[in-house]
């Protein structure tokens, strides 16, 4: 088996290991000068050879390098022994429980504690003279203070990688955060500017287009009478759009918020736009206390009401057959208690004449603001009613109103 290229700091320190111990053993300096099993001149040098080997394994194979140097360390024992053994196995020591596995890093501290404190008792028993303590005390620094540090060191490695990843994994969800909200921002301008300006476009170009394909002077002043009066109206409500979007120092005059109160207008300025295309629109409020009398409802149910009767109110001028549109408000009862039903109905078949081109933002936009309230949104032909046409354009809104209101004492 191939063994893996060791770390350069390990090579560094295998090296300078190797070469100090070189050096003492020249000198003659050794850690025991009584005698030893194994005197020669070179025995020395066997454990010293091994244990400098085992530092190029310290990062790759830490445990191959604690078990062939603990057999270094025992050996040397026998020999009239080198520092730089020792030093260097401390370091294989500290290096198996730094870059070992976790279930090592655990075990090591506890084992060295353990031989550490039968050798003390082991000296005690067998030399009964104090300097056991001294020897037991070695052991501890040979084996078990090199374990504690690197457990120390790892512990603190570990909790700083945690760290990183926890502030990495917050500044990730900051940035899904920021994403989310400013698309969530960008959506809500796309289906305000669209329900703002959408429906002057439509009637600029439904008018403009009989305009130009009929030959006759009253009609077309008249067409051309409702697209200056549209072309002025989305203009203005361009205008405030864009001064509250460049506007951030808060000296803008604020806008006011449509509410169900404004229908009556809305009506009779669709009345205007499609009085020459033969449409009539009835407004219905079926609701309890209906009318000016009934009581507000919370701003953004309100606005998405007024929302979903405009954009209806411009479709119907943009595709449907010339007849009644009908836009009916009424009070339902919901599981999660009472909601407002918006309904617009308009005729449904082959509309002959001028047509503007739709893109079905609008269904989208209204589909969004009910989804944004947790109600439901169904639009579609359904079967249109008795001694009227055979199909209409039904758009049906079920908004929640309770869930939104503040909580009573």
């Amino acid at each position: 088996m191939r063994l893996p290229r060791p770390h350069r700091d390990d090579v560094l320190i295998a090296a300078a290991g190797l070469a100090g111990g070189l050096l003492l053993w020249s000198l003659g300096v050794h850690t025991k000068d009584d005698g030893r099993p194994l005197s020669g001149p070179w025995v020395t040098l066997g454990p010293l050879v091994v244990m400098a080997a085992m530092e190029l394994l310290r990062r790759t194979r830490p445990q191959t390098a604690l078990v062939v140097g603990t057999v270094a360390i025992v050996a040397d024992q026998f020999t009239p022994g080198s520092i730089a053994t020792a030093l260097m196995f401390t370091d294989i020591v500290y290096a198996a429980v730094v870059y070992g596995t976790p279930a090592a890093a655990r075990r090591i501290p506890y084992t060295t504690g353990m031989v550490t404190v039968a050798a003390t008792i082991g000296f005690l028993v067998w030399l009964r003279e104090p300097v056991a303590l001294l020897l037991g005390l070695l052991v501890g620094l040979v084996s078990f203070g090199p374990a504690a540090t690197g457990a120390l060191v790892r512990n603190h490695r570990d909790a700083a990688d945690a760290a990183r990843l926890r502030a990495e994994q917050t500044a990730l969800l900051a940035e899904m955060d920021r994403t989310q909200a400013v698309t969530a921002e960008r959506a809500r301008m796309a289906r305000e500017l669209h329900d703002m300006v959408a429906n002057h476009l439509s009637a600029i170009a439904i008018h403009s287009t009989a305009a130009l394909s009929l030959d006759e002077p009253a009609t077309t002043r008249q067409a051309l009478t409702v697209i200056r009066e549209n072309s002025v109206a989305g203009l203005s409500e361009m205008r405030r759009l864009i001064g509250l979007l460049r506007d951030s120092s808060g000296d803008a005059e604020p806008a006011a918020s449509p509410t169900l109160a404004g229908l009556d207008a809305l009506i009779a300025k669709a009345r205007t736009n499609g009085e020459a295309g033969g449409f009539r629109f009835v407004l219905e409020d079926a609701r309890p206390e209906g009318g000016n009398e009934a009581p507000a409802l919370p701003a953004p149910v309100e606005l998405a009401a007024y929302r979903i009767v405009q954009e209806s109110l411009t479709n119907a001028l943009k595709h449907a057959d010339p007849g009644e549109v009908a836009v009916r408000l009424a009070g339902a009862a919901e599981k999660a208690g009472k909601a407002l039903t918006v309904t617009v109905t308009s005729p449904f078949g082959s509309r002959p004449g001028p047509r503007a081109p739709g893109s079905g933002a609008g269904l989208v936009g209204m589909r969004e603001r009910v989804a944004l309230l947790g109600g439901t949104f169904e639009a579609g032909p359904v079967e249109g009613p008795p001694g009227g046409p055979a199909k209409v354009w039904q758009v049906r809104a079920v908004l929640p109103v309770e869930n939104d209101r503040e909580p009573s004492a």
